[in-house]
């Protein structure tokens, strides 16, 4: 007993490393959200679960809310959670809307539990292997993406519960949210839902484990208790969260609890500016001087000129390949500067690395070189083309 014992705790004490070292140590600064995080792991009994949650700093100044978990317990969750959150973060680079990243997310998963099956026919070992690796079917997980410039926030749910939102005003809501099915689960394709939230609207992502703790109480209860938990919560974010932590679920609980808050900001309009281009070749000389005009009022002369460069470059582009409406937008981030030119075209632009005698081509390449990275993200109107400098000049 004392043997299966030690067995048993070493192995805990494993997984729980295991789902420490896969969460965030920190959550990233950025101008979009004030984020703060509390997780608590489920009891000796039950077993260690695979919840997560993640802050994804995207391109134009957003950022990703990412919760979610896997069922299950132990090792092999911890480390199904581990795979979910690295394939979240690689879609969220792609710039895709929530509902794509959830529907990504579950071929992903569906295919790996198909393959799984297939090569668990063989062995009875080789068999239970893969049927832990198959563990990540049924996962839910909420994907939120909240844009600092307008205050809009698109957010789509894979059998996962919507989030809470507290306004400034006091009053807390949850969002009504379309629920779609788990992953690897099949069903209806996932919907997305888009609300506008005013400053200092405070975001509270969870997974089940903070509504319900076994028959201690309904889900319908949780939420109330949840929804109490918030009007009551304190000015400063970390202590507020382990705050609604500690009232809602107990030291020892019957399943992992996750919170993820995030208090929204807005960009002042000072440090965006746009402007509507022409589909006109002399409308590149303009361009470049408007944004260096703008670069000059912001105290950024030094990046003049990489920044004229890669206006000239993507405006260019865009007149050339896929026509209008065009717009430039310059975003002043806390570290960055962000360069978008939005056009109406449907085709992703590819970098090429051109031999010395050809006389194109060259125009993208001189972007990647000469900013911090670039990227293309499409809209329901056409596609934006963003490029990012770090900023070396007077802080914000």
């Amino acid at each position: 007993c004392v043997d299966n014992a030690r067995r048993y705790t070493r192995e805990r004490d494993a997984a729980l490393a295991l789902q420490r070292n896969l969460l965030p140590h920190r959550l990233p600064e950025q101008d979009a959200v004030e984020a703060a995080a509390c997780y608590r792991p489920a009891d000796e009994l039950t077993g260690l679960g695979g919840d997560w949650y993640d802050v994804i700093p995207l391109s134009g100044a957003r950022a990703a809310l990412v919760v979610g978990e896997v069922p299950g317990h132990g090792i092999e969750a911890a480390a199904q959670m581990g795979r979910l959150r690295t394939a979240v973060r690689t879609l969220a680079a792609l710039g895709l809307p929530p509902d794509e990243v959830l529907a990504h997310l579950d071929d992903l998963v569906a295919r790996g539990a198909q393959d799984q099956d297939g090569a668990g026919d063989g062995a009875d070992g080789e068999g239970a292997e893969h049927a832990d690796a198959s563990q990540a079917v049924g996962a839910g997980c909420l994907y939120v993406v909240y844009d600092p410039v307008d205050g809009r926030c698109a957010m789509a749910a894979a059998g996962h519960p919507a989030p809470a939102v507290a306004r400034p005003d006091g009053t807390v809501e949850f969002v009504d949210l379309p629920q779609g099915p788990p992953l690897g689960a099949g069903g209806p394709p996932f919907e997305s839902a888009e609300l506008v939230l005013p400053e200092g609207s405070v975001l509270a992502l969870h997974t089940d484990g903070l509504l319900t703790q076994g028959d201690r109480w309904t889900l319908a209860d949780g939420r109330e208790r949840l929804m109490r938990a918030l009007e009551r919560r304190g000015t400063t974010l970390e202590p507020s969260c382990r705050g609604v932590i500690d009232a809602l679920v107990p030291d020892r609980p019957h399943d992992d609890a996750a919170l993820l808050m995030a208090r929204t900001l807005r960009l002042p309009a000072g440090r965006v500016a746009e402007w509507e281009l022409p589909v006109d070749p002399a409308a590149v000389a303009e361009a470049r001087k408007a944004a260096s005009r703008r670069l000059g009022a912001w105290g950024l002369e030094e990046l003049s000129f990489t920044t004229e460069l890669v206006v000239s470059e993507l405006v260019t582009n865009a007149i050339r390949y896929a026509g209008g409406p065009i717009r430039l937008r310059l975003i002043r981030e806390r570290a960055l500067l962000v360069c978008e030119v939005h056009d109406a075209g449907a085709t992703t632009p590819h970098l090429r690395h051109p031999r010395t005698t050809d006389e194109g081509g060259r125009g993208l390449l001189l972007v990647s070189q000469v900013t911090r990275r670039w990227g293309t993200r499409f809209v329901p109107d056409g596609k934006i083309i963003w490029a990012e400098q770090s900023l070396t000049g007077p802080e914000t």
